[in-house]
């Protein structure tokens, strides 16, 4: 596990990135549709040609939650990651199967905040790719993160 960060560690500009590639099988897909998403497109090949997307694609809930797992692993801040609001959550094209997803997060800005000052906020951009580096999902928002305790 790496060391866990605290707000002090970041400023505009950075850029962290997922180490590895996260694969997306046909299976899968129907699987978290089948349980959370169940729309045709996401469930039946045939169903999902005659649709919007032309062919089988992901719930974008899917990729949402393949971006989380990501971003926990790319980005250790300390207590955990705390969601404090999104600016934009867009899917500018489908994941679909045989895709090999990577995610990147970009630091936007760092707020201390006044009223609690043993934390503030990380304002990032989160950019989940496919194989062809693609966007397949973009949000952007803050995080809660601590401030580095005083010894």
């Amino acid at each position: 596990m790496p060391e866990p960060l605290f707000l002090e560690d970041f400023e505009p500009g950075q850029v962290f990135r997922h180490p590895g590639g996260v694969p997306v099988s046909s299976e899968a897909i129907k699987q978290f549709a089948g349980q959370f998403d169940p729309q045709p497109f996401h469930l039946d090949e045939l169903a999902a040609q005659q649709s919007f997307f032309g062919g089988l694609a992901a719930s974008g809930w899917h990729t949402a939650g393949l971006t989380m797992r990501m971003l926990v692993e790319t980005l250790p801040i300390s207590g955990g990651l705390i969601g404090a609001g999104f600016d934009e959550f867009r899917w500018p094209r489908p994941t679909r199967p045989g895709d090999r997803l990577h995610m990147e997060v970009q630091v936007l800005g760092v707020k201390f905040s006044q009223s609690k000052p043993h934390q503030g906020f990380l304002h990032h951009r989160v950019t989940t790719f496919n194989q062809h580096d693609e966007p397949v999902l973009v949000m952007t928002g803050n995080l809660l993160a601590p401030r580095r305790p005083v010894p």
